[in-house]
This record gives C-alpha cells, sequence and structure tokens, in this order.
C-alpha cells in the first residue's frame, strides 16, 4: 500500500482510522486483526493488525537489507531526518493527542482531556529534535610516533523496541531517535494495549527515512518473544515490569542480543524538616499523581520529617482533593483512568489490603475508590502505614500514596532503599549540603533534589538492582563498543528556594532544568530549584546549557520503567 513521501513536506493528514503494520515501506494488513478499549469509556478501539511469526521475518529482514545503506549515511543527515521527523510530528499534534487519549485515557474533567495529550506530543517531538546535537565522534585514546590507538562507535544493527502501555507516544520516540541517528534500523513493537499512536508514528516515519529503517508489527502476547528469540534482532530495547523483563533477558541470551531493560520502580521522596511547605507539596501532589500514579518514576513512597508531618499531611489533603477532585476549574487538573483492567484490578487489590488492615486513610475510601463501570480510581492517601505493608513495599503504579514519618536521617535513608525496584529516589530540603549528602547514599537509578521525575535529553535513564539493565536516553546506548560515556555536568541557578513549577505550561512542554550535578548510569541529578524550564529548541538548548563543571566518575546500573507484569 502507498505511502506519502516528504515531498509534501512530510505534514500531510494521516488516517487515524486504519492501524496496519509497516514492514518495508509498506503499509501491510493482517489475515486476524485485534483491539483494545479505550479506558475511558470502556468502548473498543479500532482494530490493528495481529501479526505471525511470517510477519516478523519479513520485517527483520527488511530491516538487515536496509541497514547496509542507513549505517552508511552520514551522521548529519541522520539527524537531520530526525528533527524533520519530529517536526513533522507536531504538524500532526492535535491528531495525535487524540489518539493518545483514546487508547491511553481521559481525565475526568473534560477540560483536561486533550491539554495532556497535547504535552506529551510535545514532550515526544521535542525529545527527537534533541537528538540533532548528538554526535559521537572517533575517540583517540593514543597517537604516538609508534601507534595510533582510537575508538570507533559503529551501529549495533537491528534494534527492537518495545513500548508500554503508560506512555505509548514518548516512549515510542525514546526507542526510535538514539538508534536512528547512530545508524541502527528500528523495528517498534507496540504494547497490545496501546498500539495506535506507536504505528501511526512510523507510518509517519516513512516519508523521512527509507523503506525497512522504521518498521512497527503489532500484536498479541505471541509477538514479543518472537522478536527475543529471533536470530536476526541485534538488540532489543524493553520497557515494561520487572517480572516480564526478565523474560525478555533470557529470551534473549539465546541469541546474545544486546539487552537493554527499563523496568519498575517504588520510587521514593524524602521531605525534610526545612521545606517550604506551601511550595512543595503541589510539587508533590503532581509527582505522586499525574496520570493517576502510572509513571514509571512516579513517587511511590512519601517520608515526611516528624517535625512538620501534621502540617505537611494537611496540605498534602488539601491540593490533592483541590486537583483531582474539582470541577475542572484547577489548572492541574490531571485525574485520568487506569489504562487496562489487568492493572485496575490490581491497584482494587492493594486498595482491599488497605482496608483488610485498617490502615488509617487521610483522603478517599478504599473501599469505594475504585469508581464501577469505569477504570477510574479516586486518589487515596495512606497516613503513615506500617513499612512492610504492601502499600509501601509494592509499586501501586495507581493514585494511590503511603505516606511515613521519619526522624533519623540514617533510617529514613535505609528504609528508602529497601527495595528490589530502585529507579529514581528524591531529597527536598532548603540545605544544599544535606541534599547532597543524602542523595550520595540514595541507591537509585535516578536521584534528585527539590525536583523528581525531570528529565534530561542528553542525560541517561537508568535504574538500579532490579530496575533494569543499561541505559537509554542518550546516543552511546545505540553504539558498540558500549565503554563508558559522561555526559557535561552543567550549572545551576543559585536560587534554591522550591518554587518549582508543578506542571509544565503549553508553551514550554519540553522540561528541561539545568543540574547541579549528573552522573550517567547512577544519575544523580540535583536540579536547581528556580525550574527555568525552555523549549527543546536549538538556541534555547544552547544557551541555557551552560558550561561544563567537572567530570565524574561513572557508576555502574542498570535501567528502569513503567510497572505491571505485560505479556511479551
Amino acid at each position: 500500500m502507498a505511502l506519502e513521501t516528504e515531498a509534501s513536506g512530510g505534514t500531510a493528514p494521516l488516517d487515524f482510522t486504519t492501524f496496519y503494520n509497516v514492514i518495508d515501506g509498506e503499509l501491510v494488513s493482517t489475515s486476524e486483526t485485534r483491539h483494545s478499549v479505550d479506558p475511558t469509556t470502556l468502548q473498543p478501539n479500532p482494530e490493528s493488525a495481529l501479526s505471525t511469526p511470517a510477519d516478523v521475518d519479513k520485517a527483520i529482514a527488511a530491516a538487515k537489507k536496509a541497514l547496509q545503506s542507513w549505517s552508511k549515511v552520514p551522521s548529519a543527515e541522520r539527524r537531520g531526518a530526525v528533527l524533520r521527523f519530529s517536526k513533522a510530528i507536531q504538524a500532526l499534534k492535535e491528531d495525535f493527542a487524540i489518539m493518545l487519549s483514546k487508547e491511553g485515557g481521559k481525565p475526568l474533567i473534560p477540560s483536561a482531556q486533550l491539554r495532556f495529550a497535547r504535552e506529551e506530543v510535545d514532550i515526544a517531538a521535542g525529545m527527537l529534535a534533541s537528538l540533532q546535537f548528538h554526535e559521537l565522534p572517533d575517540v583517540v585514546i593514543e597517537d604516538s610516533e609508534t601507534r595510533r590507538v582510537v575508538t570507533k562507535y559503529t551501529p549495533i544493527g537491528v534494534t527492537v523496541g518495545f513500548v508500554p502501555w503508560n506512555s505509548p507516544l514518548t516512549l515510542a520516540c525514546l526507542k526510535l531517535g538514539p538508534p536512528l541517528v547512530t545508524g541502527n534500523t528500528v523495528v517498534l513493537k507496540p504494547s497490545p494495549f496501546t498500539p495506535y499512536c506507536g504505528i501511526k508514528l512510523v507510518e509517519l516515519a516513512q516519508r523521512f527515512f527509507p523503506p525497512g529503517v522504521v518498521q512497527v508489527l503489532s500484536g498479541d502476547d505471541n509477538l514479543g518473544l518472537w522478536f527475543t528469540s529471533h536470530p536476526g534482532v541485534d538488540a532489543v530495547s524493553f520497557t515494561g515490569s520487572t517480572a516480564t523483563g526478565k523474560r525478555v533477558m533470557e529470551s534473549c541470551s539465546k541469541t546474545m542480543a544486546r539487552v537493554t531493560l527499563e523496568l519498575g520502580g517504588n520510587d521514593p521522596a524524602i521531605i525534610c524538616a526545612d521545606v517550604d511547605i506551601k511550595s512543595v507539596v503541589p510539587q508533590i501532589v503532581h509527582r505522586a499523581f499525574f496520570h493517576s500514579g502510572q509513571i514509571c518514576v512516579a513517587i511511590k513512597r512519601l517520608y515526611v520529617h516528624a517535625s512538620i508531618y501534621d502540617e505537611f499531611l494537611t496540605e498534602l489533603v488539601k491540593e490533592t482533593r483541590d486537583v483531582a477532585m474539582s470541577n475542572g476549574d484547577h489548572p492541574l487538573t490531571f485525574i485520568g483512568p487506569i489504562q487496562n483492567s489487568l492493572q485496575f484490578e490490581r491497584v482494587k487489590d492493594l486498595l482491599a489490603d488497605i482496608a483488610k488492615n485498617g490502615y488509617t486513610v487521610a483522603l478517599g475510601d478504599p473501599q469505594t475508590a475504585a469508581q464501577k463501570g469505569s477504570y477510574y480510581v479516586r486518589p487515596v492517601i495512606v497516613d503513615n502505614p506500617p513499612e512492610k505493608s504492601r502499600i509501601v513495599a509494592e509499586e501501586q503504579f495507581g493514585p494511590v500514596l503511603p505516606v511515613l514519618k521519619w526522624t533519623d536521617e540514617e533510617d529514613v535513608l535505609r528504609r528508602a532503599n529497601d527495595t528490589r525496584q530502585a529507579l529514581g529516589a528524591s531529597v527536598w530540603t532548603e540545605e544544599m549540603d544535606r541534599a547532597e549528602r543524602m542523595m550520595g547514599k540514595l541507591e537509585a537509578g535516578m536521584v534528585w533534589s527539590n525536583a523528581h521525575f525531570e528529565l534530561h535529553p542528553f542525560a541517561s535513564v537508568g535504574g538500579h538492582k532490579e530496575s533494569g539493565l543499561a541505559v537509554e536516553n542518550e546516543s552511546s546506548v545505540a553504539l558498540r563498543p558500549p565503554g563508558k560515556f559522561d555526559p557535561s555536568l552543567f550549572r545551576s541557578s543559585s536560587i534554591r528556594n522550591t518554587d518549582l513549577i508543578p506542571v509544565p505550561n503549553e508553551a514550554n512542554p519540553v522540561l528541561v532544568r539545568k543540574m547541579l550535578s549528573l552522573h550517567c548510569h547512577v544519575a544523580i541529578c540535583n536540579f536547581a530549584s528556580a525550574a527555568h524550564l525552555f523549549e527543546s529548541n536549538p538556541d534555547d538548548i544552547n544557551r541555557h546549557l551552560g558550561e561544563p563543571v567537572r567530570s565524574e566518575q561513572v557508576h555502574d546500573g542498570g535501567a528502569s520503567r513503567n510497572s505491571f507484569a505485560e505479556s511479551l
């Protein structure tokens, strides 16, 4: 089936009513189809392709063929194609936002239903646009009279990107961008729950990349295993649950395909006694409940110093009630449904455990929070439950937040580190010496001060312990030899209060904050509290990145993301 070319500028409309595989530059139908469900209405979404092993073979063969020429295209041309692709996504923002809302779910309040979907489109396109600055030249290790030693970065080959259901557009771009700019070919495998944006993203990509360079296959639970066991696959990037990630790694071990895993996280945030409560609380609400908590690096455990615990909890409850249960007048209303029935049942099970054990609830009712006839769950805040309770020990991936007291710094660090899902963590304090000290002791892939889940376009995204393996979001991930890649460290503003903007506005959706310090694999990201947001365009990035401060020793670590087990 013929596809639009870049001759139109790449902005001609896409048909968002039909969803085919894209193999070797062509739309390909399948004899059988499947569909997911709109989590807002529980009505069926459109039919999408149900791929077979033969489809996988064809896609991998096309990717292998395309690799021979794409890997030889100059880096500047590859980056230019990705930049034009990002602009085309922006041009079709409204179409992608509508589809994103239908497959991912909408907030309860009509006025907010498309606002956050539009922002995700902005973020996804901005992530791709930032890759125009990624360039990895040869590294001369020695150049003497007797010998010359050079490290050259060459493409891995055919990569497969597994995209989770909680962020089907942004994470699809994360799977596509770095491999493409570094000369690899990519086959995208979207989640069976949310295949639609990924399919249209790759259909759009055909206008900018040669046949076989970017492809997409959708399907059921069998598709992932066919990819991970295929001898023609050179690398797999998987975002999903820890349990499924282990199965991906086991399957890939048979062919020794390189594996990048971004898995679950039970992220703690530690609130110190010196914070400005009025300023910090809105930020915590956003970082715990945005997208109904269905974000890999959302705050999952909140530790508040005992001296301010009661006041902080009161403000937290008030702000959450205002944001999540308003009549739509609040600008930050962002509570939507749980995306699918399996995760909805898991959240309901955690709520039932709270009710069964009689834990004190500061907001909501665990017995009625899950709405009948939909996948909506009203926010629940649990007041100081036991440390070993399920609501503390397990990643919720829903709008349920345990709040716990602490008094001793070493003790709270021990409690925060008491998890195998160590994706992110944060410390909130006015005293930066304390922040640096506590950050250095937190065992997580990404650690922030006075911020949480704020990512930099040039910094790696990675986890620790069972939160994953290797890193994403930097060009070196898609190259061999892997080596070590030390990003520059950026100087932050001297303003250190906590007036961070809790939600990016529509004019500045791409969310970059300058960092005080940054490690690559175990990324310590100490953000300036002043929240200098800027758009991800060339002038702004060049102007705001700041001068390098120093190099840091890179620590070893994994990678992580998402939460709920989805099958291969």
